[in-house]
């Protein structure tokens, strides 16, 4: 990977994009129209059924207070025919909306509940390939998106890049080079981004800011856990940090990185926790875990999730494999306790009220009534409690693609086998009062403080 890579002339008119912007401003942005609910979340559904047939690709207005549908949508048409991963923006202004039929993104103004036009009158942005990782920057103008299959310019047969979306131009103002790039996970100044590939030992960080500069944004964190300006700059190494990393968490105050290595669950060897100093760009070595693809932070707490490979579940189910959530106490770096939780790719994981932690996963072991142990059902939910340790398996089928904690509120909203399920934190249970999706739930965000 040379600096070379990354076109100078195209980062330069990102800089100027960005400086002319400061922050994505649609003209109608300050009008409220709609369903003028102040407390709303947005669901993704691509097969809305329309008034005179066929389907129509919508976001759902919910209330998020009521717990109902507002009877208002987003019509997503002409902005990507299948609606589904969204990531909001820090100033919940707008969402951007990944549709997975011509992989593009659009962008959704809350406000408005409105398509927001491109300069080009496109109505989306479009992407090489398939992303299922993006985020907004805190300058509220700028997205990216990791797209695994992404051509490099003027790099034959290398694939994979973060492309940079200038939200106001309605376009791709740079590719960055990143081979196999999947995930992307934002620190909470925005100052510094991770990007994971796929079958990768190394972790990228690249600084938002230097982007539009003369100076490459990237820093190879190598496999031995040392910082150098490209990949052919990495020595080998008996002993590596890294092993088939694939998330981290930023702490609080955005000092340190906790690197998430997936180790045999990707085709590795041992899967881990690595310290990043953000500040060095260096990482220790691992402590060992179990398994872990995703995880979250709370205090001095860091739960893991992930599955390995041939774990026997215990008595009581009929999966025949399970995953683990272990409990890691960042003050001794220890795991303090372990869970049995559904097996599969975990990929999400959100802390409800009441110390309630939702961890959903895809392509797990779905047991189905007449099929199972005793009438069992499940699928890809599990609720942890923080405070007993215990776990409860809904008995519901199928991947697990949106979690959302309602704040104040002792609600959480799951998207599960395409459908939109609400969840009482104070029983693990669905709660009485259910909202009916017609077509088909991918996502749920939050869209309002």
């Amino acid at each position: 990977m040379k600096r070379a890579s990354i076109t100078i002339a195209v980062l330069v008119a990102v800089s100027v994009a960005l400086v002319s912007c400061g922050s994505y401003n649609n003209p109608s942005t300050q009008q409220q129209s709609g369903s003028g609910l102040k407390f709303r979340a947005f669901v993704s559904n691509p097969l809305r059924p329309g008034s005179t047939g066929g389907t129509v690709p919508v976001l759902e207005v919910v209330d998020a207070s009521q717990d109902k549908l507002s009877g208002f949508i987003v019509n997503m048409t002409g902005g990507g025919n299948q609606p589904g991963l969204m990531a909001v923006s820090p100033s919940k202004r707008f969402t951007v909306v990944f549709s997975a039929l011509g992989n593009s993104v659009a962008v959704a103004n809350n406000a408005t509940e409105a398509l927001a036009p491109t300069p080009s009158g496109a109505g989306s942005i479009p992407l090489p390939d398939s992303t299922e990782s993006m985020v907004v920057g805190i300058d509220n103008a700028t997205a990216y998106a990791a797209v695994r299959n992404a051509p490099v310019p003027g790099q034959p047969g290398v694939l994979g890049a973060v492309e940079v979306l200038t939200l106001s131009a309605g376009a791709i103002t740079a590719t960055i080079p990143i081979p196999n790039a999947r995930y992307i996970v934002l620190s909470h100044n925005g100052n510094r981004m991770l990007v994971f590939g796929d079958n990768q030992n190394t972790v990228t960080v690249i600084a938002p800011s230097l982007i539009g500069t003369n100076t490459d944004p990237r820093t190879i964190v190598c496999p031995d856990g040392t910082p150098q300006p490209n990949l052919a700059a990495c020595a080998s190494t008996l002993n590596p940090v890294f092993d088939h990393p694939v998330w981290g968490i930023f702490s609080s105050d955005d000092s340190t990185a906790y690197i998430l290595n997936c180790g045999p669950q990707c085709g590795g060897t041992s899967a881990g926790i690595s310290v990043l100093d953000m500040t060095t760009n260096t990482a220790g070595a691992p402590v060992p875990v179990p398994a872990a693809t995703i995880g979250l932070l709370s205090g001095s707490t860091l739960y893991v999730a992930g599955t390995p490979p041939g774990t026997v579940c215990s008595s009581g189910t009929a999966a025949p494999t399970c995953g683990t959530l272990d409990v890691v106490d960042l003050g001794s770096m220890t795991i303090t306790g372990t869970a049995e939780i559904t097996d599969g790719y975990h990929t999400h994981m959100e802390m409800g009220a009441n110390g309630q932690l939702f961890i959903g996963a895809r392509n797990c072991t779905n047991i189905t009534a007449g099929g199972g142990n005793a009438g069992e059902v499940r699928g890809c939910l599990s609720i942890f409690s923080t405070s007993d340790s215990s776990v409860l398996i809904p008995p519901d089928n199928g991947d697990v693609t949106g979690i959302e904690p309602i704040p104040n509120r002792n609600v959480v909203y799951v998207v599960q086998n395409a459908e939109l399920r609400i969840y009482d934190t104070t029983t693990g249970k669905l709660q009485s009062k259910q909202i009916n999706i017609t077509g088909q739930a991918i996502d749920v965000k939050l869209v309002d403080f």
